[in-house]
């Protein structure tokens, strides 16, 4: 049976919750005829209200002319029953995240609805292929996850089940473009896109934190300050709550049969099962009964002083520092060697070259053009940290001390999240184009992964990867075959197969 877009008139929207009442709203603004359904009457009277009082800012603020806002709430209704759903062409549920629950409205509809009808689901994370399950008609049912705060957030994903016929993923695209959003086409697989691609940057922070190698203040602070992330990772999971990013990074990481690129840590499972889950509770990495850190002020350049260093390799990355004083000199055994380890830790360095350790300063520059530099020696204290550090915020910089790790902070994440996505290119979770539009739009990230490797460097990304494979000996830092091939073929990681 062939489904089409022109044929969409009149939508069901099972669920009256936030998420719900965002997506009647959205369609009923969009010109559709909308019945909202729930088990709860109040529910339905709650959503309304909400609905009609945002149609009244957006016209108080001219995006909707009155007339259009009144036709927009004439076109909603509510009802507790499902048999009000008997004569729409599509239905959209929003209703618990359980599979047997799914199930079981998906098959009580098919009683109900016209076998011409589309079933969509807004699950954010259980296969399309297991809500179809217990479905006659497997073909046409799809999902179809849009993302809170509906009424503000562009993207949808759409995502087909091993059954789902291709028109009716071609229609459920089309009506979310009529929504004004922008769909992706995501496969069927834990966490989709949105939920998969997020992982890294989670995940990578808390490994760092879980390492010792900074606090959750300060990796926030260096991703925002070095990567232009408008929230750190610990505020964000702080934000969505441990009860919500626990699971979901651990139906992905079984999902995906415990691959180490997708694990999370220890100290991520404590806070969850402590109940430290963030904002809604008051505690998670953050004490929300105390001020919360702010983002410090870059330094004034102070008077221009001198430093002479020893630059035992890749005396180039250090040109931002040379302009601003730095100098090289011969070794007189007492002053500081600065280096700039890609992948490695300062100890690997050390080792690798031979250096004195108590003078070994190892720099991370990615972030100089920010005003931020981060810096970390070898285990056992540093004779020269303090100069280094003290020359290095006369010269303008705000300067972030941690421990030695591989790959530092920001490259080491940044790394990770290039990485993941290239893994789901090579896969096949979704295009290219629509892997950078959902890792934009769904994630909020300062950048599309795939350009932001180009821009980097796909070799430098491959570097680091590898770099960090061989430091820690660990399967979590191992480089997709989607970067490794692009790199080494000098073809950007956004070439399509």
């Amino acid at each position: 049976m062939a489904y089409a877009f022109e044929d969409i008139r009149k939508v069901g929207v099972i669920g009256a919750g936030i998420m719900g009442a965002g997506i009647a709203q959205v369609l009923a603004t969009s010109g559709f005829e909308v019945v909202l359904n729930d088990m709860s009457a109040e529910a339905i009277e709650k959503a309304r209200a909400g609905i009609d009082a945002r149609i009244d800012r957006l016209t108080e603020k001219g995006r909707l002319e009155p007339e259009q806002a009144e036709a927009a709430k004439a076109r909603l209704s509510g009802s507790c029953e499902l048999s009000a759903l008997s004569d729409v062409q599509l239905v959209v549920e929003a209703i618990v995240e359980r599979l047997d629950v799914k199930q079981g409205l998906f098959s009580e509809l098919e009683k109900i609805v016209s076998p011409k009808t589309i079933l969509a689901s807004n699950t954010s994370s259980l296969s399309i292929a297991s809500i179809a399950k217990a479905c006659d008609r497997r073909d046409r049912v799809v999902g179809m996850h849009f993302f809170n705060p509906v009424p503000l957030m562009k993207l949808v994903e759409v995502i087909g089940g091993a059954a789902t016929d291709r028109s009716v993923i071609d229609t459920t695209r089309a009506l979310a473009e009529a929504m004004g959003k922008v769909p992706v086409l995501a496969k069927d697989g834990p966490g989709f896109i949105v939920n998969l691609g997020g992982r890294a940057y989670y995940t990578e922070a808390l490994h760092i934190h879980g390492e010792g190698v900074a606090d959750p203040a300060q990796i926030d602070r260096i991703m925002k300050m070095a990567a232009g992330f408008r929230m750190g990772p610990f505020e964000l999971m702080d934000l969505t709550g441990m009860d919500v990013n626990y699971p979901v990074s651990t139906l992905i990481f079984e999902g995906y049969k415990h691959d180490r690129r997708l694990a999370t840590t220890a100290g991520h499972a404590y806070m969850f099962e402590a109940g430290l889950l963030g904002r809604k509770v008051g505690q998670g990495f953050y004490d929300y009964d105390q001020d919360l850190p702010k983002l410090p002020s870059v330094p004034e350049e102070g008077a221009r002083s001198e430093l002479s260093v020893v630059l035992p390799e890749r005396a180039t990355d250090f040109a931002a520092l040379t302009d601003r004083g730095l100098s090289t000199a011969a070794d007189d055994g007492a002053m500081p060697i600065l280096v700039s380890p890609l992948g490695e830790d300062c100890s690997s360095m050390v080792a690798r070259l031979g250096l004195d350790r108590r003078r070994t300063v190892a720099v991370d520059l990615s972030a100089v053009q920010m005003g931020l530099v981060t810096v970390m020696t070898a285990p056992g204290g540093s004779d020269v940290l303090e100069d280094v550090t003290r020359w290095l915020t006369q010269a303008g910089l705000h300067v972030e001390v941690i421990k030695d790790s591989p790959g530092f902070v920001a490259p080491r994440i940044v790394s990770m999240i290039v990485n993941l996505c290239c893994e789901m290119a090579q896969i096949g979770v979704g295009s290219p184009a629509d892997l950078g539009k959902a890792m934009t739009l769904g994630l909020n990230y300062p950048f599309n992964p795939l350009d932001h490797g180009d821009a980097i460097g796909a070799e430098r990304v491959l570097a680091t990867m590898e770099e960090l494979q061989e430091t820690t000996g660990s399967e979590r830092y191992r480089p997709s075959l989607w970067l490794k091939r692009r790199a080494r073929l000098d073809l950007s990681l956004s070439a399509p197969d």
